[in-house]
């Protein structure tokens, strides 16, 4: 390995410390409590090096919420490509976000965390950062409700309200899990998950077509 990809290599490393540190500090205190110096604490690593990197704290959560949308859209930009008929791109798209926040919980906690707060806490231009990567998993959401309407098995005047109540429905439901041995006990949380998304795609289709 040569020494400028060697550098590159330990740059990323530290950027992954860094967000390793805030990253669990987001989930653990919550974004009014966390600063530089306690990312830092966390991280190992002197002040001066987190802002070698990021120029506030802002610009971390940024990199984090980059991070968990960019991994999610990759997974469901596949699924978009598959040989299947729309109704079970939707089915799989659904499946990839519920596996998405049980084996990548730090991310979807990450998303939760900004999507549920009544404020804020971005600049403009971070904030059309986060927001360009969410509408991508919308658009491809958007394209497959487009292909059902085109292949005439849905029945859909607005693909794109649609799509919005698709991922926003789906990660509602998600959270119903936490009611699982409370309001839902007796009840297993992913059969409702997987019913409600059915339910979902069957408002979509013409009558008499099935997924």
């Amino acid at each position: 390995m040569g020494v400028k990809e060697r550098r590159t290599l330990e740059k990323q490393m530290r950027r992954n410390q860094i967000l390793d540190a805030a990253r669990k500090l987001l989930i653990s205190q919550g974004i009014e409590k966390i600063s530089i110096n306690k990312i830092s604490k966390e991280a190992q690593l002197g002040v001066g090096t987190i802002y070698f990197y990021y120029k506030n704290k802002a610009d971390i959560f940024v990199a984090l919420q980059e991070e968990g949308l960019v991994f999610l859209f990759s997974t469901i930009q596949q699924i978009q490509k598959k040989q299947l008929s729309p109704g079970e791109k939707l089915v799989e798209v659904a499946t990839a976000y519920y596996s998405f926040s049980q084996n990548q919980p730090g991310y979807f906690n990450i998303i939760n965390y900004f999507l549920s707060s009544p404020r804020i806490f971005f600049q403009e231009e971070q904030k059309k950062l986060i927001d360009m990567s969410g509408n991508k998993i919308l658009m491809v959401i958007e394209n497959i409700i487009r292909e059902g309407v085109e292949n005439d098995v849905f029945l859909e005047e607005d693909p794109r309200k649609f799509s919005i109540l698709f991922w926003g429905s789906i990660h509602g439901l998600i959270h119903f899990k936490k009611l699982e041995h409370t309001t839902l006990q007796n009840e297993n949380h992913l059969d409702i998950y997987q019913y409600s998304v059915k339910k979902l795609i069957q408002g979509l289709q013409k009558p008499k077509q099935q997924l």
